[in-house]
């Protein structure tokens, strides 16, 4: 028994070390979010005008113009999943930070604050896709620090429940909530599918 067991950690080593686990950063072409109800669809004139104007909200939807190199909030990333027929454009939708917890059972400990991020998984696929998308959404600060989900909620908006199925041409909205160090700045959003175990990554700034 003992023999199989080091067997088995020794392959479970290979295979994580032969990973082709990939972070994507481009968003889709062109980027919207126009599936957000709050954010309205940019004309071609509409986003020339935009361009020259600064968001005045930091929590609020940005759109990124369609010849944005890196995806930040607002941009929507393609995503494959582990499985045949697995695959969903990701979307950050907004970073609430600091978010305020849901109610006074709800609080971050001493030193930290919470820090909440409203993601849209769109099923692009062929097959339903069922998933806890907590699991797969990290946070990135600017000292490379990654930080998992919190099972608190915070008052910025409705959390994923637990678990999520999601029919081919359907979408799941909700927010993940992270715990993060009081000094930490956050610099980076990732996700990936099938909580986590996906190997295409979708990565976003956070400015």
């Amino acid at each position: 028994m003992r023999r199989v067991a080091t067997l088995l950690a020794s392959s479970l080593l290979v295979t994580a070390c032969t990973s082709t686990a990939h972070v994507t950063t481009t968003p889709n072409s062109p980027t919207t979010v126009a599936s957000d109800p709050d954010v309205p669809t940019s004309s071609p004139s509409a986003s020339a005008s935009a361009s020259t104007s600064t968001s005045a909200s930091s929590s609020a939807s940005v759109s990124p113009s369609a010849s944005a190199a890196t995806a930040s909030v607002g941009s929507t990333i393609a995503l494959k999943g582990m499985n045949d027929g697995e695959a969903c454009d990701v979307t950050v939708v907004k970073v609430v930070d600091p978010a305020k917890p849901k109610d006074q059972y709800s609080s971050p400990e001493a030193g930290t604050r919470f820090v909440a991020v409203q993601f849209r998984l769109a099923n692009t696929g062929t097959a339903s896709y069922s998933d806890s998308p907590g699991n797969g959404a990290q946070v990135v600060d600017t000292e490379g620090q990654r930080f998992t989900d919190t099972y608190q909620e915070t008052a910025a908006g409705p959390s994923f429940s637990g678990s999520v199925a999601i029919a081919p041409g359907d979408s799941a909205l909700g927010f993940v909530t992270f715990e993060v160090p009081a000094s930490s700045r956050v610099a980076k959003v990732q996700f990936s599918l099938n909580s986590g175990l996906a190997d295409s990554i979708g990565q976003w700034t956070v400015s």
